[in-house]
């Protein structure tokens, strides 16, 4: 049976996650098993370690003090850690989805993720997490690693979760968006019934359209309403633009396509769509 695999935290986008979870795992009539991972942060009630500052016996007490107040902690993470997890299991259940399980993990959300996701079909996780500053152009710390780090595909969810009608799939013809539409051809169950509409950013005679024309094709032969276009312009500009004006309610593309170190001196398409789309994104590697 398939399986959806999400993660939660304490954040508003918990809800959001749970609803997308949802959505999902009843086109695929998945089960879904919910994930809320206890960081190094979690754990801990001492911030900084002044010890060093003291004498022995003062040092000696502050210590039995500071670990005695990691135990409390530890402790009470935990208990929230498993209300968190009580709260979305039965938000699912409300939604009809009963078959999920939870784990409460201890350690790095990155390495749970690829621990756990070899029996996935798709991995769910909210734009920002409860630790992310909440301006508007601040991204959870973790969005990058998951996308870069999962061999599944990742959708990262929107505050609130709103039907999914319309699909937007920003198509570049990179080997990560053609496994995208190979996806999505394979997978009539996901997205069977949605309107597909692929974006290229370009020169609108370039030869690039080539691929775009045989993707199209390809989802049409699967049974989809898909249709092209091309639009001069920057990708991130173009993208923007189509989200904003043309009604979509997700947007599929490949996901950090380049190294970090030309991401890190000339920026991410993937970081500023996430970044500005306020509709769910679905990333594949």
């Amino acid at each position: 049976m398939s399986k959806i695999l999400s993660f939660v935290d304490a954040s508003v986008y918990a809800d959001s996650v749970c609803d997308h979870t949802a959505w999902v795992a009843a086109r695929l009539q998945a089960g879904a098993e919910v994930v809320h991972v206890l960081g190094r942060r979690d754990l801990s009630a001492s911030q900084q370690n002044l010890s060093g500052a003291l004498n022995a016996n003062a040092r000696d007490l502050l210590l039995a003090e500071l670990a005695a107040s990691d135990e409390a902690a530890g402790k009470l993470a935990q208990k929230r850690g498993r209300l968190i997890l009580a709260a979305a299991k039965e938000r699912l259940a409300e939604q009809g989805l009963e078959n999920v399980t939870t784990k409460l993990r201890f350690g790095d959300l990155v390495e749970t993720m690829q621990e756990l996701e070899s029996d996935a079909d798709l991995i769910v996780i909210g734009k920002r997490g409860e630790a992310a500053d909440f301006a508007k152009l601040h991204l959870g710390s973790n969005i990058e690693r998951v996308a870069r780090a999962s061999a599944k595909p990742v959708l990262v969810t929107s505050r609130a979760f709103k039907p999914i009608e319309k699909v937007l799939i920003a198509f570049d013809g990179g080997d990560s968006i053609e496994r995208a539409v190979s996806y999505i051809s394979k997978t009539h169950a996901s997205f069977g019934g949605l309107k597909l509409e692929l974006l290229r950013a370009g020169d609108k005679n370039g030869p690039e359209n080539a691929r775009l024309e045989q993707a199209t094709a390809r989802l049409r032969e699967a049974g989809y309403e898909a249709e092209a276009r091309v639009v001069s312009g920057q990708p991130e500009v173009v993208i923007s633009d189509a989200v904003r004006d043309g009604d979509f309610n997700l947007l599929i593309m490949g996901a950090y396509g380049h190294s970090r170190i030309r991401t890190l001196i000339i920026g991410s398409t993937t970081t500023e769509m996430i970044r500005s789309c306020k509709i769910p994104i679905l990333l594949f590697r």
